[in-house]
């Protein structure tokens, strides 16, 4: 079953889902809901798991939309089905359409999704450390308002990500965030290992949120690397699997 937030819930006709790993048909590594166009699962699996989280939030499967992500801050507004492969490179979506779902894939970044219930205009962030750093949340909220939302009435939800107890980071990571901003020395505490950090990047997501100035903003509290519900790059990684499901997160405006 889907996740949800408790925000989100209480805009009128409007869907959304964190979805979990469970309630597919992949199998082995990629059991069982892998979304995962980029995967090596079977493309007949991952069509059908599409299906299944298409339905959950009322849409048809061809306005299920998703991008084919890059780290990026870049943020596309959507209006229809997209026309085919290759998919539109980016990180974020957003849309005034009802009838459409906006998702993007995770396996230990952060997944935010937004809402202006006024002006009934949604989003979609995919909030890796990389995106997360050079803009894609203020990019998704700016294309959002081209759209007329307003940042002051959004609700933003920060859906399951790597926590910091999981999230380990070395010298030259740290040294990236702080020669940005040198108050991001907060969003880092200590490893046990020598030359190494936790990286917080729920908190920092939060922090850059706030900044931009949405006021409204859910975090689900979820550890992708420690839940075993949940794909995890990094746990992947270091279980030397040969590859991980992904998950996708969508937000939809009923019709």
């Amino acid at each position: 079953m889907p996740l949800g937030s408790s925000l989100l819930s209480t805009v009128p006709r409007l869907r959304h889902a964190f979805f979990t790993r469970e309630g597919g048909v992949s199998t082995g590594i990629y059991a069982t809901l892998n979304g995962g166009l980029g995967s090596n699962d079977d493309p007949a699996n991952v069509a059908e798991n599409r299906r299944r989280m298409a339905e959950q939030v009322g849409v048809a499967p061809e306005r299920f939309l998703s991008l084919h992500q890059i780290h990026s801050p870049d943020a596309l507004i959507a209006d229809g089905k997209w026309g085919g492969e290759p998919r539109p490179r980016g990180d974020a979506l957003v849309t005034g359409t009802a009838g459409l779902a906006l998702g993007v894939s995770t396996a230990d970044c952060g997944p935010v999704l937004f809402v202006d219930p006024n002006a009934r205009v949604i989003g979609a962030a995919h909030a890796g450390w990389k995106g997360a750093l050079t803009g894609v949340l203020e990019s998704t909220i700016k294309a959002m308002e081209k759209l007329g939302a307003d940042r002051s009435n959004t609700i933003a939800a920060i859906g399951p990500l790597i926590r910091q107890d999981s999230y380990e980071v070395g010298r030259e990571f740290v040294e990236r965030f702080i020669a940005a901003d040198a108050e991001n020395a907060a969003y880092f505490i200590p490893s046990v290992h020598e030359g190494h950090a936790m990286f917080d990047l729920a908190g920092y997501i939060r922090m850059r949120l706030e900044r931009a100035g949405i006021l409204m903003i859910d975090d689900l509290g979820l550890d992708t690397y420690a839940d075993e519900r949940f794909f995890s790059y990094r746990r992947s990684v270091h279980r030397k699997e040969p590859d991980y499901g992904r998950h996708i997160h969508a937000i939809a405006l009923e019709e």
